[in-house]
C-alpha cells in the first residue's frame, strides 16, 4: 500500500499558500518595478521619454542613449578606464577591509570579555541610528586635518568601519557556542586563530552578507566632498556630470543608472543563497 506524503501548508491551508504566493508575487514585483523602470527608460529614444501619459513600455528601441554615453565618456581628458580602475579599487579595498575589520572587532565584543564590553556595544547599537551624512563635516575637518583630501584614503578610510557590518557580525557571532571557543583555547589556539580559523568558517553566510552590504556601499561612493582630482574620481561622480545637463540627456542619465547598478547586483545573484541563509540560520547549538 503506498503512504500519500502530505504536502507542507505555509500558510495552515491551500488557501493561505495562495494567499501568501499572491502576497509574494506583489512584493517582488513591486521591488522589481525600479529596475524594469530603469531599463526601459534608457532604451526609449528622446521623443517617448517626455510623453503623456508616461508609457511602461518601449514603442520603438533604441541603443542611442548607451552610444551618447560612451562618446561622452570617450571623450573626456581623463582615460574612462581610470574612472573604473578608480570605482573597482575603492569598492574592493573597503569590502575586504571593512570586513576584516567588522570580524575581528565583532568577534572581541562577542567572545572576549573585558571591562566596557557591554558599554562599547550599546554604543555600537546607538551609531546605527546616525547615517553617514551626519559626520560629513567631522570627517572632512579630520581628513583636512591628516591631509588626506584629495588622495584614496579620503573614499576609503571613513568606510571601513560601519555600525551596520560590525553589529551583523557580533550577532552572528554571539551564537557559536562558547564551548567551541573553550575547546580551541585548550588546543592552544590563540584569539587570532580562533577567530579565523574556527568562528569564520562556521560564520560565513554573516560575512557574504557583510561583503554584499559593503560592496554595494562602496560601489555608491562619489567622494564629490573629498576628491576634487578628476583621475581620482570614481564612475559614480563621473556619471552624474555626464547626465547632469538638464532633460537633454534624460536617456543618457538613465543609461547610466543602469550601468551603474550592474556590479552590484551581480555580486548580490552570486551570493544570495548565503544571504537568504543567514537570515534563516541560528547558528550552531551546544
Amino acid at each position: 500500500m503506498r503512504v500519500r506524503k502530505s504536502r507542507k501548508k505555509y500558510g495552515g491551508s491551500l488557501g493561505g499558500d495562495i494567499a501568501i504566493f499572491i502576497l509574494l508575487f506583489l512584493v517582488g514585483l513591486f521591488m522589481l518595478f525600479p529596475i524594469y523602470l530603469s531599463v526601459i527608460q534608457s532604451l526609449k529614444p528622446s521623443e517617448e521619454l517626455f510623453m503623456f501619459p508616461p508609457k511602461l513600455y518601449v514603442m520603438r528601441i533604441t541603443d542611442q542613449n548607451y552610444v551618447d554615453l560612451l562618446n561622452t565618456a570617450s571623450n573626456m581628458w581623463v582615460p574612462f578606464s581610470r574612472y573604473i580602475f578608480n570605482s573597482v579599487f575603492v569598492a574592493v579595498v573597503v569590502t575586504i577591509a571593512q570586513l576584516i575589520f567588522s570580524s575581528s572587532a565583532a568577534y572581541a565584543l562577542a567572545k572576549a570579555h573585558f571591562p566596557g564590553q557591554k558599554a562599547l556595544n550599546k554604543i555600537i547599537e546607538i551609531a546605527l541610528l546616525f547615517t553617514s551624512t551626519v559626520t560629513f563635516i567631522m570627517q572632512y575637518m579630520v581628513m583636512a586635518a591628516m591631509g588626506l583630501i584629495d588622495t584614496y584614503f579620503a573614499i576609503t578610510l571613513p568606510f571601513i568601519a560601519t555600525p551596520m557590518g560590525l553589529f551583523l557580525m557580533r550577532q552572528f557571532m554571539g551564537q557559536i557556542p562558547d564551548a567551541v571557543i573553550e575547546a580551541a583555547k585548550l588546543d592552544g589556539a590563540g584569539h587570532w586563530r580562533t577567530c579565523w580559523q574556527i568562528v569564520m568558517p562556521n560564520v560565513k553566510p554573516a560575512w557574504l552578507t557583510l561583503m554584499i552590504f559593503a560592496f554595494q556601499g562602496a560601489w555608491q561612493i562619489t567622494g564629490y566632498s573629498f576628491i576634487y582630482n578628476e583621475a581620482l574620481k570614481p564612475i559614480p561622480t563621473v556619471m552624474q556630470q555626464i547626465s547632469a545637463s538638464g532633460i537633454a540627456r534624460a536617456g543618457v542619465a538613465a543609461a547610466a543608472v543602469v550601468i551603474t547598478m550592474i556590479p552590484p547586483m551581480l555580486v548580490f545573484v552570486f551570493c544570495q543563497s548565503n544571504v537568504l541563509e543567514t537570515m534563516a540560520s541560528s547558528g550552531l547549538k551546544d
